[in-house]
């Protein structure tokens, strides 16, 4: 079997993560999380590791130098000989250049960067219709899960219901932009490379994972 080098990109609420998974169980390839990598890198008290929490404690952002050897050491792992699938790095050019010397010094490429694609007006109802039930807990989504009898909880009868923070319109919206501004020349990058395949990621999870399916089996 030949290897298979590759990079997820998405936005937030994309659904990368459910195709990651399904990636993972078909192509049995590691899949690199770069916030599981840093994560064990802090708990395994690496060179890296320990640099990296360093900016984290003080809350700042950790520098592409120290990112980019964070997952250097993660690619330079022996599960990484049948290939990979990136996600969450690069999040900016000089990462993705970073990522072509890091492949070029151990004479590999990166064979796809698959790109899912939801507008994102879309993006903002999945990721704004969370709510939840201030009494129990329990959650709802506007799109997915009503309660079955509108305004009551369905584990509690609770009628109090609230949103986080993180789920509100505005809040989403600016983390969107964010994201949109940075993986936008990254879109531009590697499809002057030719390896970006842009899957549409409105349609059923499952047709979106056909989709997918056959860009990696046509490579």
């Amino acid at each position: 079997m030949s290897t298979m080098n590759l990079i997820l990109m998405g936005l937030p609420g994309a659904g990368k993560g459910t195709q990651a998974q399904k990636i993972v169980e078909e192509f049995h390839i590691p899949h690199i999380s770069t916030g599981d990598i840093f994560r064990a890198a802090m708990k395994n008290e690496t060179e890296m590791g320990l640099k990296a929490k360093a900016y984290i404690d003080k809350g700042e952002l950790v520098p592409d130098e120290v990112t980019n050897g964070i997952v250097k050491d993660r690619l330079a792992e022996d599960d990484t000989k049948v290939g990979f699938m990136l996600d969450g790095f690069p999040r900016n050019l000089a990462q993705a250049e970073a990522l072509d010397q890091m492949l070029a010094d151990s004479d590999r490429k990166l064979d796809a960067v698959l790109n899912i694609h939801v507008e994102p007006e879309v993006l903002v109802e999945r990721l704004t219709g969370r709510f939840i039930c201030r009494n129990c807990g329990a959650t709802y989504h506007k799109l997915y899960h009503m309660p079955k009898v509108a305004g009551t909880c369905d584990v509690c009868g609770s009628h109090d219901f609230y949103q986080r923070e993180d789920d509100k319109p505005e809040t989403v919206k600016n983390r969107l932009d964010v994201n949109i501004k940075m993986n936008t020349p990254l879109v531009d990058y590697y499809q002057a490379k030719n390896v970006l395949h842009t899957v549409d990621g409105q349609q059923d999870i499952d047709k979106v994972y056909q989709d997918v399916q056959q860009i990696l089996k046509s490579l």
